[in-house]
């Protein structure tokens, strides 16, 4: 179909509606050119979805299965560190109970030995050789077994007073010796393995007045 001619008055209207069209603003030109670089720069970002979700649980499970694994380690380190320290405990309440289980017995041997000491010391000259050196070997043959049991004399004559170790019977001015130092020891003392079964009785000397 062949397009009609414009007439003068066509021409006219098209003037004036081209005319009466707003001319768009500079900066909204460019904001508008800016949207559309921006748009077409930015890239789309990825969803993040996992495709393969059965390796992600299965990925959990073994987490979750090291950390049950780490704290069951831990329960047995202390298991262990608690057992060794009962152990420990116990065989040194045996050791000290095997040490010192003698204790009463040597405490009622102690007069059999101090009766042998008395003895032989008021042995006179009248007394036979033979009679003086049975004592004496008798005496010697309770020293030993004592000392093999771990029992040892405490005979302080001329050191300090130590009330740890010493039991006062007497005070006794004495200008030759230190005050507080033992002159005389009366009875024997015992230590048992270290530990005090019986102090000696001593006389001490003081200052004197």
């Amino acid at each position: 179909m062949a397009k009609e001619p414009q007439t003068p008055l066509d021409d006219e209207l098209a003037r004036r509606e081209e005319e009466a069209r707003p001319e768009p603003l500079e900066g909204e030109l460019d904001e508008a050119a800016g949207l559309v670089e921006d748009d077409a720069a930015a890239p789309e970002e990825p969803t993040e979805v996992s495709d393969n979700p059965e390796a992600d649980m299965l990925a959990a499970q073994v987490e979750e299965l090291e950390q049950s694994l780490a704290e069951a380690k831990d329960q047995a380190l202390r298991a262990a560190a608690e057992a060794q320290n009962v152990r420990r405990r116990a065989e040194q309440e045996a050791e000290k109970a095997r040490k010192f289980a003698l204790e009463r017995f040597v405490k009622e041997l102690l007069p059999v030995v101090d009766s042998l000491e008395k003895a032989l010391e008021a042995m006179g000259e009248d007394a036979s050789e033979a009679h003086r050196e049975g004592v004496a070997m008798t005496l010697k043959m309770q020293h030993d077994v004592l000392a093999k049991f771990g029992v040892e004399t405490v005979e302080p004559a001329g050191e300090p007073f130590d009330p740890q170790y010493h039991e006062a019977m007497a005070m006794v001015p004495n200008p030759e010796l230190e005050p507080n130092s033992v002159m005389e020891v009366i009875q024997k003392g015992y230590l048992l393995n270290g530990r005090l079964v019986r102090p000696a009785m001593v006389v001490v000397s003081q200052a004197a007045g």
